[in-house]
C-alpha cells in the first residue's frame, strides 16, 4: 500500500514537471505577452555610491546612462524621501543613480523578443526580520509598500489592455540583517516565508527569485565575515530547497574605491552595472537563452610526446583583471594583438570563484565575464617572445577572496574556503596534460597579493603569514618539494589606518628564507587612478613584469 502511495506521488510529480516544462517552453515562445519583473532589496539594490556619469568610464556598458524607451519602468526608491515614478514610465537612471536594472535590461532585451517592464522597489538599511517582514512590517514597512507598488502597476497594464505576466523576482538584501542577532539566526526562515508570501500574494505560486549573494568583496565581507557568512548560510539554505529560487553570485563583481583605505561597502557603478549581468544572465539561463561562445582551440598546439611547460596563476582583483577592457586594449599602442586569440598556447581557467570555467582548454584569450582580461594575455606574449618550449597557462582566481580563504585552515565561513579547489584545479590541469602524453613541468605558480587584504590591519598583519603557509602545504600535496611561487605585490595601500605593517618587509623575509619564493615587487606600474585596482595599461604590464622575472630565474 505504501509503494502504491509512493508510485502515485512520484507519477503525479513525474506529470508536474513534463507539463511544466512544456507551459515553461510555449511562455519562452511568446514574443507578445509584457514580461514583468521585479526588484526589490536594500542599498545594493538601490545602487548607492553609483553615478551616472562614471558608465562612460567602464566601455562594455557604454550608453546605459540614455533612456531605454522600450523598456517600461515603475518605481519607488528610498526611505524618508522616496523617489516615485507615479506609472509606468521609460527605463532610465533615477536621481543619478545607477541600478542593476539598467544592464538587466539591456542584456534581457538583446536576447529576447518580448517586451519587458521593470518594477522596482528598494531603500537602504531596510531588514527583512522589520521592514521587508510579511506578516508583522516595522520600520519603514517596506513589504506592503513594495506589494502596493505592485498591484498598482499591475493595474495599470490591465487597464490599457496590456497583456503581462510575472516573469522573475530579483532580491538584494541582508546586509543589515545580520546586525540584529534574532534577524540573523533566522534569516533563512524569514527568507522562506517572504517568497511564500509574495507567491501566494500576487497569485503566482510558479514565481522565480534570484536571491543575490553578499558581495564577500566589500569591506563588511572582511571585517563582519561571521555575521555575513551567517546570512548566506540562510539564502544558501532557502535556494537548495526551493527548486523556484536561485543563489545568485555576486562576489565576483566590482565594488566601489572608497575613500581612506579604499574598501567599501557598495558596488558603486562597475558593480552595479555587472550585478545586473549576473541576475540578467541567470534568468537567460532559466529560459534556455543563455548566449554561449565557442573558444575551443582548433588544433591541439602541442606535438604528442612533447614537453609542456605549466605556468599558474592565481589571485584576486587584479589577477582576475576587474578593471581592465578589451575595449581598451584596442587603443593601446602595439598590443593589439593580445586581443586575437592565441592557438600555440593553450589555456583554462576558473574565475570568480568559479563562477566562469572553461569548458576545456581554449587558446589564450580574453576570457572575462564582463569584457574583461587579466595579465595572463601579455604573460602569455612575452613567455612566446622568448622561449622555445611549449607552453600552457591555467589560471585559478576569485576576486572576492581574501588571503585566509587560500589557507590550508580557511577560516570559519567554510563555503569561502578555496584552497581544496585550488590545489585540485592544479592536480586536474597537470593530469589533463599527462593524458595526453606530454610530460609536464610545472614551472612555477604566480600569485597576485590580495589587494583588499593591504587595506585592512588585522588581515595585512597576518598576510605573508597565511601565503606562507599555502606556498608550504601546496607543495606537500602536490608532491612538489622544489615548486616555485613568483608573487607579485602592488604597492600596498598608503594610509595612516595601515601604514604602521610593514607588510612589503615581511614579505621579504619569508622570501629570504625560502629559495622557492619570488618576490616580485610591482611598484612601478602605470598610475592609477584609484586604490586597489589596476587599469587595462597597468594589468598588460603586470602581465610583462611576472613574466620577465621568471625568464630572469631561467
Amino acid at each position: 500500500m505504501i509503494q502504491k502511495s509512493y508510485t502515485i506521488i512520484a507519477l503525479s510529480l513525474l506529470i508536474f514537471a513534463v507539463l511544466t516544462i512544456s507551459l515553461s517552453a510555449e511562455e519562452n515562445e511568446d514574443d507578445k505577452t509584457l514580461r514583468v519583473f521585479i526588484f526589490a532589496g536594500q542599498s545594493n539594490m538601490v545602487g548607492s555610491d553609483s553615478r551616472v556619469d562614471e558608465i562612460k568610464r567602464f566601455p562594455p556598458f557604454a550608453g546605459l546612462e540614455q533612456p531605454q524607451w522600450q523598456v517600461k519602468f515603475s518605481y519607488c526608491i528610498g526611505r524618508e524621501d522616496k523617489m516615485t515614478s507615479d506609472g509606468w514610465v521609460d527605463l532610465e537612471p533615477v536621481n543619478n543613480v545607477v541600478g542593476p536594472e539598467l544592464s538587466f535590461a539591456r542584456k534581457v532585451s538583446q536576447e529576447i523578443k518580448a517586451p519587458i517592464a521593470i518594477i522596482k522597489c528598494a531603500a537602504g538599511g531596510t531588514h527583512l526580520g522589520g521592514d521587508w517582514n510579511p506578516d508583522v512590517p516595522s520600520g519603514f514597512k517596506m513589504y506592503p509598500l513594495a506589494l502596493k507598488l505592485v498591484r498598482s502597476s499591475l493595474r495599470e497594464l490591465e487597464q490599457n489592455k496590456i497583456s503581462y505576466r510575472i516573469e522573475g523576482f530579483m532580491w538584494h538584501q541582508g546586509e543589515n540583517d545580520m546586525f540584529n542577532e534574532d534577524y540573523k539566526a533566522n534569516y533563512g526562515r524569514n527568507l522562506k516565508n517572504f517568497l511564500a508570501k509574495w507567491r501566494r500574494d500576487l497569485n503566482a505560486p510558479r514565481l522565480k527569485f534570484y536571491v543575490g549573494e553578499l558581495c564577500t568583496k566589500t569591506v563588511w565581507g572582511m571585517d563582519l565575515r561571521p555575521r555575513m557568512y551567517a546570512i548566506s548560510v540562510g539564502q544558501k539554505a532557502v535556494t537548495e530547497s526551493d527548486p523556484l529560487a536561485e543563489y545568485i553570485p555576486t562576489s565576483h563583481v566590482g565594488v566601489g574605491i572608497g575613500g581612506g583605505v579604499g574598501l567599501h561597502y557598495h558596488y558603486g557603478t562597475l558593480g552595479q552595472l555587472e550585478h545586473g549581468v549576473n541576475y540578467a544572465e541567470a534568468y537567460l539561463r532559466t529560459i534556455g537563452r543563455e548566449k554561449k561562445t565557442s573558444r575551443s582551440l582548433k588544433a591541439w598546439p602541442y606535438k604528442k610526446g612533447s614537453k609542456v611547460k605549466l605556468f599558474i596563476l592565481a589571485g584576486h582583483r587584479n589577477m582576475e583583471g576587474e578593471r581592465a577592457f578589451i575595449q581598451e586594449l584596442k587603443t593601446l599602442k602595439g598590443k593589439e594583438s593580445l586581443l586575437n586569440d592565441n592557438m600555440k598556447i593553450a589555456y583554462k581557467y576558473s574565475i570568480g570563484g568559479g563562477y566562469k570555467t572553461s569548458d576545456s582548454w581554449e587558446p589564450l584569450g580574453p576570457a572575462g565575464y564582463y569584457d574583461t582580461f587579466g595579465p595572463e594575455l601579455s604573460f602569455g606574449h612575452t613567455l612566446q617572445e622568448k622561449l622555445s618550449d611549449n607552453i600552457a597557462i591555467a589560471k585559478f582566481t576569485h576576486s572576492g577572496s581574501q588571503i585566509n580563504d587560500w589557507t590550508p585552515e580557511g577560516s570559519m565561513a567554510k563555503t569561502r574556503h578555496i584552497y581544496p579547489d585550488f590545489i585540485t584545479f592544479i592536480k586536474d590541469t597537470l593530469k589533463e596534460l599527462r593524458d595526453k602524453g606530454h610530460k609536464v613541468e610545472l614551472a612555477g605558480i604566480f600569485y597576485h597579493l590580495g589587494e583588499n587584504d593591504m587595506s585592512m590591519g588585522h588581515y595585512r598583519k597576518n598576510a605573508a603569514k597565511w601565503l606562507h603557509s599555502t606556498i608550504v602545504q601546496s607543495r606537500q600535496d602536490l608532491a612538489m618539494p622544489a615548486l616555485k611561487w613568483f608573487v607579485s605585490q602592488q604597492p600596498p595601500t598608503d594610509h595612516k589606518d595601515v601604514n604602521s605593517i610593514d607588510v612589503t618587509a615581511a614579505l621579504e623575509r619569508i622570501a629570504a628564507a625560502d629559495s622557492g619564493l619570488i618576490h616580485i615587487k610591482a611598484f612601478d606600474l602605470p598610475r592609477q587612478e584609484k586604490k586597489l585596482v589596476i587599469d587595462t595599461s597597468g594589468i598588460v604590464q603586470l602581465g610583462e613584469l611576472i613574466a620577465r622575472r621568471y625568464l630572469a630565474q631561467e
